[in-house]
């Protein structure tokens, strides 16, 4: 078992399942509230197709059109999946900020949207865009541009000395 503090961490990350120390069953702590409910303009045929989390958001893989470099990764509901769609512009929901915002609007770092697909399951997206500049707020063109993590593998593998 972590220590008391890693326990308290774990706790504290929305979505986890922390155990209830005085009844021993799993619960789910409340996280921040989601995306407002209000009517979307989402052709709902798009919409019945979707498959959203307990929040109605859907996670969204952001790829650079041509390269397919992924860029990187947001949350949409039904409004901004339908304001993606309409505008041709990226447009997501910031779970911290609890507002719609619409990618490059005050960094100049604009998605132009050519594609967006639905996964087989219907329950992540894959927005293909031009990207105007760094699609990542550090200011790195990708959120992914960080050091890659060690991976090995069984002996023989591919993973193996690469």
């Amino acid at each position: 078992m972590p220590p008391d503090n890693a326990r308290d961490e774990q706790r504290r990350r929305p979505g986890h399942l922390a155990p209830c120390r005085t009844m021993g069953h799993v619960t789910t702590p409340p996280g921040p509230p989601g995306p407002p409910r209000a009517a979307s303009g989402l052709d709902p045929a798009i919409g019945e197709r979707l498959k959203r989390d307990r929040d109605g958001l859907v996670v969204s893989v952001v790829q650079q059109r041509g390269s397919g470099e992924v860029l990187m990764v947001g949350w949409m509901d039904d409004e901004a999946l339908h304001r993606t769609l309409t505008t041709g512009r990226a447009t997501y929901w910031s779970r911290s900020r609890q507002e719609y915002w619409v990618k490059g609007e005050t960094s100049g770092h604009r998605q132009w949207v050519h594609d967006v697909r639905l996964d087989c399951d219907g329950d992540s997206l894959l927005v293909v865009v031009d990207q105007e500049g760094a699609a990542c707020h550090t200011g790195d063109r990708s959120c992914f541009d960080a050091a890659p993590l060690p991976v090995s593998g069984p002996p023989g593998s591919e993973a193996e000395g690469a």
